[in-house]
């Protein structure tokens, strides 16, 4: 069984009662490795995935969760099945995206910490923030009213046109 399945194994078996104290404990690990990521983000984030784990203070599967995680903001994403303990990991991280996807997740722990503001500016802060706030945006159509033109561009209302038949 890959790291990947065991992670998925993991999640897919909390309870009511194991969730909490499951989601405080990986909270925890991935705020300390965004935090470290975000303090170091002119670095490559790259190493070997068991000396990442025990960098980071981590199980192999919580550290495969902040892969899940992060996944969608990397400029290539990985394969994550095929990650093992002595995988080579090196993550291309496109912070713009990365930090779209915590407000998408409403995670607050995460897209709050300090160390964006080295990172991004206020202004791109606030773009990304109204982009994503955009995207929950329900936009109703117009309704076409019976005296109106009729949308086919007939020329004729709407109620002797198209709107004829309802």
């Amino acid at each position: 069984m890959s790291i990947y399945e065991k992670w998925q194994e993991i999640i897919s078996n909390q309870s009511e009662e194991t969730f909490p104290a499951f989601w405080e404990k990986y909270s925890e690990t991935e705020k300390r490795i965004y935090t470290d990521i975000l303090s170091n983000y002119k670095e490559p984030f790259s190493g070997i995935f068991n000396s990442l784990t025990e960098k980071y203070e981590t199980t192999p599967e919580l550290f495969m969760g902040f892969f899940d995680g992060i996944n969608s903001s990397l400029t290539k994403e990985l394969d994550l099945n095929k990650i093992d303990e002595n995988s080579e990991i090196k993550l291309e991280i496109n912070f713009e995206t990365l930090y779209y996807n915590m407000l998408e997740a409403k995670a607050d722990y995460l897209y709050t910490l300090p160390q964006w503001n080295q990172i991004l500016s206020n202004d791109k802060i606030k773009e990304i923030t109204k982009a994503q706030r955009l995207s929950k945006t329900v936009i109703k159509e117009q309704k076409v009213g019976r005296n109106d033109a009729c949308p086919c561009g007939s020329g004729k209302k709407y109620k002797k046109c198209c709107g004829a038949g309802s």
